[in-house]
């Protein structure tokens, strides 16, 4: 590890009050230009793709995974790509990306690996790693004093040791900057992701008090209906388990075995392994009455239920196609975290299945994104067009 949490200033922060580096609009006087990002634990780049669906320059993505970042670099062939272990990272790596006299507004998005906080972990060890990602992210924040920070995970990540976690440590921190925040646990769906995933997002601001977004879908909104699995993947042409399209990019769903195929054929719209007869069943299910969504079809007028890393398993969620016998397909898994079909991903199966399944949806961080942008444009900092 080069550094800790909490390392000693790099050369950007050496000068008294950073000197004449302008660091964020306080000091510039506020411009009109488009707003810049860096998207910190980006994976393949669903919060990226957001960003820049909404006119927000992404200028660089950092991770530790190699597919993610074939995925990213493929996709971003305009951004910087750091394949690094944030713990290994130095500040002073971004400083040429973000100019020393800065006219641009600047956000930070982070989603730190929420692995050890998600109510799938049945055993926490209080020595992994990741648990501590977020307090690296202090490090660049405290650096560059980003105008705007959009933080998103899982409603368990503000629970755990919720006085002295990791969460609690970065509030404290926000605050010590001076930056006003809002943080809620919404569900996806309530931006226009066609998945019921409850998440939860954090935006600070430099440049005055900011809330977190209304939803845009559902009741009391202007889209009272929420977006539903046959909505979203439903067009797409038929494919049989094992198959990949040859026209559709990434429309490839996994094998199964013989007797997988007859326990999906066995599986109405919506239904799982209790529909099965006796002899389809599994052994270790039959005197166990919990997990039901596992061998699960989606239901084609609904929302799909959350999206995992195994999100392309039929034994693994409630993942079964709603009227083709098999699993959905990367693209549709895709889809369903609101990904265009112009966006590619690189790697096995299995890696692509993780990098959609650890991805921000898209639709979310658009909606977030275009909100920074709004709050920016109505803050006493906006120059007006050029």
């Amino acid at each position: 590890m080069i550094e800790n949490a909490f390392d000693k200033p790099s050369r950007f922060e050496s000068r008294k009050k950073f000197g004449s580096i302008n660091l964020n609009l306080f000091e510039s006087g506020g411009v009109s230009g488009e707003m810049q990002a860096i998207d910190f634990f980006c994976g393949c780049g669903g919060s990226s793709a957001g960003l820049r669906k909404a006119g927000i320059e992404v200028l660089a993505g950092i991770d530790n995974d190699p597919d993610a970042g074939c995925t990213f670099r493929m996709n971003f062939p305009e951004a910087k790509f750091f394949q690094e272990d944030i713990r290994n990272l130095h500040t002073f790596c971004l400083e040429p990306l973000i100019k020393r006299e800065r006219n641009r507004p600047l956000l930070f998005s982070a989603c730190a690996p929420c692995q050890p906080f998600t109510k799938q972990k049945t055993t926490r060890r209080s020595d992994d790693n990741r648990m501590v990602l977020l307090d690296e992210f202090h490090r660049f924040v405290r650096v560059f004093r980003p105008d705007y920070i959009f933080l998103e995970n899982v409603p368990g990540f503000k629970n755990d040791a919720a006085d002295r976690g990791p969460l609690a440590r970065f509030l404290k921190f926000l605050d010590e900057l001076g930056y006003k925040f809002d943080m809620q646990s919404p569900e996806s769906r309530a931006y226009g992701v066609p998945q019921v995933r409850k998440r939860l997002v954090l935006v600070a601001s430099l440049l005055g008090k900011i809330s977190v977004p209304p939803a845009t879908h559902g009741p009391g909104t202007g889209n009272p209906n929420f977006a539903s699995v046959w909505d979203t993947i439903g067009n797409l042409p038929e494919i049989r388990a094992g198959e990949e399209h040859d026209a559709v990019k990434n429309h490839r769903a996994a094998s199964l075995s013989g007797k997988n195929l007859e326990r999906i054929a066995a599986t109405p719209e919506g239904g799982g392994r209790l529909d099965w007869p006796e002899e389809l069943r599994l052994a270790c299910h039959r005197e166990h009455s919990g997990h039901t969504d596992v061998y699960g079809r989606l239901r084609k007028a609904r929302p799909a239920a959350a999206l995992s890393t195994r999100c392309i398993s039929f034994s693994n969620g409630r993942y079964g196609h709603p009227t083709q016998d098999r699993a959905i397909s990367v693209r549709e898994a895709a889809r369903l975290q609101s990904f265009d079909d112009s966006f590619e991903f690189a790697g096995s199966l299995n890696s692509m299945a993780r990098q959609i399944g650890n991805a921000v949806p898209v639709r979310l961080a658009e909606v977030f994104a275009s909100h920074f942008n709004s709050h920016y444009k109505g803050s006493p900092y906006y120059g007006g067009s050029n």
